[in-house]
């Protein structure tokens, strides 16, 4: 299946209309969810044939795959007579297929059906391969995958989140898309959501956090596909009422929204929206969330009228969005969130003040740090992790200093090993050279960062002849970049 999704990244690579991972991964992610779904409709028409009764397809005759994608011949062969290519394709596919999908999202007024959140999807979503012979291509690779049965359909979501990893790879805006699944899996470990209980992530991007929070309740062993045994309510509330989000940009929401659904979550509750434009003030308990995982945009600036929605006005967005968070979670929620190092020792007014409630409010039991690097290559900030929940005020903080043995790079990425002694540590608060506990009596000015009490900076003494020669060798560096400057700007003024 892998080899196959390699192929069609290779042939829409040479496609006028795409330029780059995002594009081309937009563009698989529709014609592969179209096939899922005429799979998964296949499915439930002979699952209710078993038990005598008549599956109404959610599409029409002539916007079903095997009509419009890949008809077959009697023999199961592709129909060549039949099976569109080039500029027909094109047509059907731009000016009838997407407008009907599309016209979905107004047919129903019920968001928890699959009728609704597949013109959710296609709303945001055009066709921009350029030619037809290259969807023709595309589909024919694509109609022989089968997504059938629960092993296939599981390597088909490892082989998705792969195709949103390579996007993340990509750099520039693509990170939003993409946080390293092994610190997603060890905050999943430590909120450890169960069945009966809701998930939020209010930046939710492509869902990362939720998918990883479904595997958490519903496998034993999430890489073997050993599934915990749970009852039809269980299963309903757990595809229907369990996961909810938030996302702003309509790709990410696209991508989110498709990513549950390919990994067997039919009616994720995602909404395309600003969370921030909320007003967090009076809540009530039923609006809230028991577990709450995230790792928001930092970084941004937000207007007067946004920070209007919270009590601690500030126009740093990782606070509104911990602000949020606080306020989002139930009486006795847990959250895992990962905010930049600046949140946890910055003592401006509005930090303190967001540090002080959360403090007093809320249980902070733990405190990850992260090594650099760890968001590699679309971000180098220093993040930490902090857990808490709403379960009394902190007492003590338990500190965990993540150290892997390498350097952490683009091609050198961390790995769930990394994080071994501190999933064994963090509930004991065990200490070792890498982990320490901090009384709340002991936080000055509510700075709450992670500085290691177990390692002695080493400082490097050097004698007063020494700084003069490391001068003179800087000044004569500096001298020698700015003669090689002066001499391209004179040549240019030649020209």
């Amino acid at each position: 299946m892998e080899s196959k999704i390699n192929r069609i990244t290779d042939i829409l690579r040479r496609d006028d209309g795409i330029s780059g991972a995002m594009m081309y991964t937009e563009q698989i992610s529709w014609v592969l969810f179209l096939k899922f779904l005429n799979d998964l409709e296949d499915s439930k028409a002979d699952e209710a044939l078993l038990n005598g009764q008549e599956y109404t397809y959610i599409l029409d005759d002539n916007y079903k795959w095997s009509s419009w994608a890949c008809p077959k011949d009697a023999k199961g062969k592709l129909d060549l007579i039949n099976a569109k290519s080039g500029e027909d394709l094109l047509e059907f596919v731009n000016k009838e297929l997407f407008p009907y999908l599309k016209g979905f999202k107004s047919l129903t007024q019920d968001p928890k059906s699959i009728k609704y959140k597949i013109g959710a999807i296609f709303e945001y979503l055009d066709n921009r391969i350029a030619n037809g012979h290259t969807l023709r291509e595309v589909l024919d690779i694509i109609d022989e995958l089968d997504f059938h049965n629960q092993a296939d359909l599981f390597q088909l979501s490892l082989i998705y989140e792969k195709l949103l990893k390579d996007m993340g790879s990509d750099g520039g805006n693509s990170g939003e898309f993409y946080t390293p699944r092994p610190l997603i899996k060890v905050i999943a470990d430590v909120v450890n959501p169960v069945i009966g209980e809701t998930v939020y992530d209010p930046a939710a991007g492509s869902c990362g956090f939720l998918i990883e929070a479904y595997n958490h309740i519903r496998y034993i062993n999430a890489e073997e596909n050993k599934q915990r045994e749970l009852s039809t309510e269980q299963l309903k509330f757990l595809n229907e009422d369990t996961f909810f989000g938030n996302e702003k940009t309509p790709l990410s929401y696209v991508m989110g929204v498709m990513n549950m659904i390919l990994h067997g979550i039919e009616s994720p509750n995602i909404a395309k929206t600003n969370t921030l434009t909320k007003d967090i003030r009076g809540l009530e308990e039923k609006e809230r969330f028991d577990c709450i995982l995230a790792n928001p945009p930092f970084g941004g600036k937000e207007n007067d009228s946004i920070q209007q929605n919270f009590p601690i006005k500030s126009n740093a967005t990782e606070l509104l969005f911990l602000q949020h968070m606080m306020n989002y979670l139930k009486l006795n929620g847990k959250c895992g969130v990962v905010i930049p190092e600046g949140v946890l020792f910055q003592t401006n007014k509005a930090f303190q003040a967001v540090k002080q409630e959360l403090l007093e409010r809320f249980n902070v039991h733990t405190i990850l740090s992260l090594p650099a690097g760890i968001f590699l290559p679309y971000s180098g900030v220093k993040t930490n992790v902090i857990f808490f929940d709403r379960a009394g005020a902190t007492s003590e903080i338990f500190y965990y200093e993540v150290n892997p043995p390498y350097k952490l790079t683009k091609n050198k990425p961390i790995k769930y090993e990394h994080f071994k002694e501190f999933l064994d540590t963090w509930q004991e608060r065990t200490l070792t050279e890498n982990s320490w506990v901090v009384h709340v009596n002991n936080i000055k000015d509510y700075d709450i960062s992670a500085k290691n009490p177990n390692k002695n900076e080493v400082i490097e003494h050097k004698s007063p002849l020494e700084l003069v020669e490391n001068i003179k060798t800087n000044n004569k560096e500096i001298n020698d970049l700015m003669d090689e400057i002066e001499a391209v700007l004179v040549g240019k003024d030649i020209e």
